[in-house]
């Protein structure tokens, strides 16, 4: 039987200051040209928490606002902001940064995370109110260090700062001398995507209800990668993650597939529990530090605030089939082959029609899709346009070549079939994965019955091919638990055995009798 969709959460974390410093375009541009017009102008266009906090799609995100209420408000969205919003959805929650900050040390077993004196006892009583943090969290967050330290190590010792508010708060100190894999910059990368994933899975454990010692496997599709330089991506995100959650009876590993992971984790997952491998496995996956103020020169030149300030993080629970929760049907698992080809036709094609056709379905028979979720108030700006409409543009269009719906209908598909995008760019976390909480809720209340997830990727970015990458697979309605077959007793087994030793005597008492006669 089908496993099935059992939970979801899903963070984000307000970071402004690592905009600034930590984002790949402020710090290329930094680099080549630290002088420029642009990062003098930056940080007049960031934003406050309290901003980011009533910001609809960010709202959307931890689910306080369903894609249908973010679909009739006015957009662009930033210059109409919520008139008031909590900092906890029904799904997770908006850390702001300072308390990040704190996580980050929490995250950290080699000693590598220093904060300042002043900064601990300023921040840690907030984040000891946080519902989910444990005493044993807490304990890791040290007493801190002097100021003149901080500075010292970030100018003298390669360290890398941390900064909240403006000021210099901490640093992030090199994990080797001479590893390149290791240097400060690499190591704030991944223990920021390791931290906002440890947020993500707490919130899974306490939304779900589970013992933590049920969880048999972690999935990490994060897009960092840590190592040596021995073995550069070596991970295991997903198992340091879950060392830090809790999850004491759990081991994992971690898969990539830039924008693809999810899709292609949450696959796998299904099918190692479907297969009985694992009973209980958890996808999740931490933000990405290089994608933060990725478009913000285009924001900046249109004086809109910086969008790309949070970084995100999810967590699914996969469980075997319960009879309830929405099956992850893996009959219908649509695939971008190495033969398909680049031509956005061929790529929807693979991952949407070719597994509808082989179940026997249609392409209206999906209720709803989900692929490529981008805030188009991040990207309509930079120029790259409205990405989840032109998926569901590319579907309907397919509808329409398929006969399955007319021309004239086009539009009506899409709004019928369709969303508005409410992810932050933060690659793989867009890919499909927002919308699974929804999915699955709406199948849950019969809203809908089925939905596909759909995950894109761009192999092509790490210079070993030109291809594309694709996967997706359907949520629907669990069809029940198969009525048990009708077992014998040990008893009757003996029975049974006995009538047919006896019925077998008799036969051969009769066969003898007639050849005696």
């Amino acid at each position: 039987m089908n496993s099935v969709l059992a939970a979801t959460s899903y963070v984000l974390v307000h970071v402004p200051d690592m905009v600034l410093h930590n984002g790949s375009t402020q710090t290329t541009e930094q680099a080549a040209n630290p002088e420029s017009a642009y990062l003098k102008a930056l940080p007049a266009h960031i934003r406050s928490y309290e901003d980011a906090l009533c910001y609809a799609p960010n709202q959307t995100y931890i689910g306080s606002i369903t894609p249908e209420e973010l679909s009739v408000r006015e957009q662009p969205w930033y210059p109409n902001p919520l008139n008031e919003a909590e900092r906890f959805g029904r799904y997770g929650e908006i850390m702001p940064q300072d308390e990040f900050l704190l996580l980050l040390q929490i995250c950290d077993v080699f000693d590598l995370v220093y904060l300042s004196r002043d900064f601990v006892s300023t921040t840690k009583p907030s984040l000891a109110k946080h519902p989910l943090m444990r005493s044993e969290n807490l304990d890791r967050i040290k007493e801190g260090i002097d100021e003149d330290q901080i500075a010292h190590a970030v100018k003298h010792e390669h360290a890398l700062g941390l900064y909240h508010l403006g000021q210099l708060v901490g640093y992030i100190k090199p994990a080797h001398d001479v590893d390149i894999n290791l240097t400060a910059h690499v190591v704030h990368e991944n223990l920021v995507s390791k931290a906002s994933s440890v947020l993500s899975l707490l919130h899974l454990i306490h939304s779900s209800g589970l013992n933590t010692e049920e969880i048999d496997y972690v999935i990490d599709c994060s897009e960092e990668a840590c190592g040596d330089m021995n073995q550069r991506g070596g991970g295991n995100f997903a198992k340091a993650a879950a060392e830090i959650a809790g999850l004491s009876n759990a081991t994992g590993c971690d898969i990539r597939a830039f924008c693809a992971a999810p899709a292609h984790a949450m696959v796998l997952a299904a099918s190692l529990v479907k297969a009985g491998t694992f009973k209980k496995v958890i996808v999740t996956s931490g933000g990405s530090t290089a994608k933060l103020g990725m478009n913000a020169k285009s924001h900046v030149k249109k004086e809109m605030p910086v969008l790309e300030d949070v970084l995100g993080g999810f967590a699914a629970l996969v469980i075997q089939n319960d009879g309830i929760n929405p099956e992850i049907d893996l009959d219908l698992i649509g695939r971008h082959t190495v033969g398909t080809g680049s031509s956005p036709q061929a790529v929807i094609t693979s991952l949407v029609l070719s597994p509808l056709e082989k179940g026997g379905m249609k392409i209206a028979d999906i209720d709803k899709y989900a692929a490529e979720m981008q805030n188009p108030d991040i990207t309509k700006p930079a120029g790259a346009g409205d990405v989840p409409q032109s998926n569901f543009k590319m579907i309907a269009a397919l509808a329409v070549k398929s006969g399955e719906i007319e021309r004239g209908e086009l539009n009506s598909f899409i709004l019928k079939h369709g969303m508005p995008g409410w992810a932050p760019t933060q690659g793989h976390i867009p890919s499909g994965a927002p919308y699974l909480g929804f999915a699955r809720q709406d199948i849950l209340d019969g809203i809908i019955k089925t939905a596909m997830i759909i995950g894109k990727g761009s192999l092509f970015l790490g210079r070993m091919t030109n291809l594309f990458d694709g996967i997706s697979f359907v949520l629907r309605t669990n069809r029940g638990l198969a009525a048990p077959q009708q077992g014998i007793s040990k008893t009757e087994v003996r029975g049974l055995i006995a009538e047919a030793l006896r019925n077998f005597a008799n036969s051969l008492s009769d066969s003898a009798g007639g050849e005696h006669a």
